[in-house]
């Protein structure tokens, strides 16, 4: 194996690509894409967000949803992530997405998104990490097996930093705490 040094860059494969719900002042619901950020522990979310309505929305709330964009809305996932609701307040609308107030927290869960985090916020890192504590997951019944999320009825969409583009989940390939047990 020949490696290149490429510096300083965004790459750990794969990243999520998070759809973050916020509630205004109003009450109205706002969402934005997110790609930077990931589990922190059994229980907390980290994400990076710099500064946006989304922002001011969880400043004032202490709440939001984190949304996994899937295969099947891809384009509206995307269209929040570039449309400011600052620009455009409907944004939502637009995209097609409707929303339901979490039983959890101060935050709307997107309805057509099989998969939401809803997540209180527990404090702001260096003024643009944004630390939540997951109070509740609730999933669409379409994505369970047995109980629980299983990702061969969920396909989530991951976020290529390198080439900007969004790749669907493949297949799975091993089995996690048991495949090396064959090497003790």
């Amino acid at each position: 194996m020949s490696r290149k040094n490429l510096g300083v860059k965004p790459y750990l494969f794969p990243q999520p690509v998070m759809i973050i719900g916020t509630y205004d002042e109003n009450g109205k619901a706002n969402a934005m894409n997110a790609a930077w950020g990931g589990i922190a522990g059994g229980d907390e979310i980290i994400i990076d967000l710099g500064s946006h309505k989304t922002t001011e929305n969880i400043r004032l709330k202490k709440a939001f949803t984190v949304s996994i964009a899937d295969a099947d809305h891809v384009v509206a996932c995307d269209y929040v992530g570039i449309v400011s609701a600052n620009a455009e307040p409907d944004k939502l609308e637009k995209a097609g997405f409707t929303t339901v107030k979490s039983e959890f927290v101060d935050a709307p869960v997107i309805n057509e998104l099989p998969l939401a985090l809803e997540c209180e916020l527990v404090k702001v890192i260096d003024g643009s990490k944004y630390l939540g504590k997951i109070k509740n997951v609730s999933a669409d019944e379409s994505i369970l097996s047995g109980g629980d999320v299983t990702l061969e009825k969920f396909f989530p969409v991951i976020y290529d930093t390198a080439g900007h583009g969004y790749y669907k989940l493949g297949e799975k390939v091993g089995n996690a705490f048991k495949d090396g047990a064959a090497l003790k």
